[in-house]
């Protein structure tokens, strides 16, 4: 697989734009034409490879499917569990740099399915909605009745969905953003100013940073063929993202290598489509107690007032620094937040009468 992809990289053809190093029309031209050589020539997969595979993996089966998930116990059965669930374009990676924050708990962290490190994804209808069932039931077989969800982008729609429709399981959410569909049945008559004017924002984003959402969810053929064939086009739709979307200076050339090489070797960028493709059937508002990590960097932050319309919000924290990938970018105050979250479920416990 590595000599097929250096290979590949040392043939990559460059087409000239006139707007070559314009990151307002895309990943910088100068910085990708690094990225690529230090791919092609200097980086080592296989360390990144070693790490990853050093990690307390298991798989189990569930929903009639299998689960890949990380899985961490902690010495104490009575520990709170916690499971932290990743987006796009990443994967468990996200979370890498939280885990050794999180060593009193009981941690589980899926691969969601179609995502790399998952098991190969076959069919079709992978929608959160099903992604969530699926985890239902993988939590049920490892044991846990009850847990607090954590996570952003597709992991907290499936943190959602899964706390609307299980309750009684989920104890709490942390969650770094309000599930990005939620803005098709926002009505701005019924919200607070601040919220009624987020709703703008959002309209202009999607006008003019969202081309990928159009493509990926109408057309993830016609992209899968294009990205899973070209290391350098893949690099430059996950590469974009990663630098538009998290704070400065974020990941080190390798981190970002890593990061895209996972989706390369696993084959996976276009399975990572299927919640895209699939729409997301939402619940109404969640009453789960709810911790709202608000980074600076992310994607168009939303208000409290905004969130509170949908979510039972307990806390809203928000950060200075720190984007979409927030757990990568800054472990310590996400994991803090996370705490916050835990202590809200430990207090909701249903007592017997």
């Amino acid at each position: 697989m590595t000599d097929d992809l250096h290979e590949r990289l040392r043939r990559t053809r460059r087409v000239p734009t006139p707007w070559r190093d314009d990151r307002a029309r895309g990943v910088a031209g100068t910085f990708l034409d690094e990225l690529l050589d230090r791919w092609a020539n200097a980086y080592d997969w296989g360390v990144h490879e070693r790490r990853i595979d050093e990690l307390p993996w298991t798989t189990v089966k569930a929903g009639g499917s299998e689960l890949r998930v990380i899985h961490s116990r902690t010495e104490d059965p009575g520990a709170p569990v916690v499971v932290l669930l990743h987006g796009w374009p990443d994967s468990v990676l996200r979370f890498e740099r939280v885990l050794p924050l999180l060593g009193d708990m009981h941690v589980v962290v899926p691969a969601l399915p179609g995502f790399p490190f998952a098991p190969p994804l076959t069919m079709g209808g992978m929608s959160a909605n099903r992604i969530a069932g699926i985890l239902a039931d993988a939590l049920d077989e490892l044991g846990y009745a009850r847990y607090t969800l954590s996570g952003g982008d597709v992991g907290g729609i499936v943190a959602e969905i899964l706390a609307g429709e299980h309750p009684d399981r989920v104890a709490a959410l942390h969650l770094t953003n309000v599930a990005a569909a939620r803005v098709a049945t926002a009505d701005p008559a019924t919200l607070p100013a601040d919220a009624a004017a987020y709703l703008g924002q959002v309209a202009q984003w999607r006008r003019t940073e969202a081309g990928f959402l159009a493509e990926q969810s109408t057309r993830p053929n016609t992209l899968a063929t294009a990205l899973g064939d070209s290391p350098a086009g893949l690099a430059a739709w996950i590469v974009e993202k990663l630098e538009a979307w998290s704070g400065e200076s974020a990941f080190t050339p390798d981190e970002i290598l890593t990061w895209v090489t996972a989706y390369w070797v696993t084959g996976t960028i276009g399975t990572s489509f299927a919640t895209y493709t699939e729409p997301a059937v939402l619940p109404g508002r969640v009453g789960t107690p709810t911790v709202l990590s608000a980074f600076a960097d992310d994607i168009i932050p939303a208000p409290r007032s905004y969130a509170e319309a949908f979510l039972n919000i307990r806390d809203f924290v928000e950060h200075p620094a720190g984007g979409h990938f927030a757990a990568w970018e800054q472990p310590e105050a996400y994991a803090d937040d996370l705490r916050r979250a835990v202590k809200l479920g430990d207090e909701s416990v249903p007592t017997s009468s």
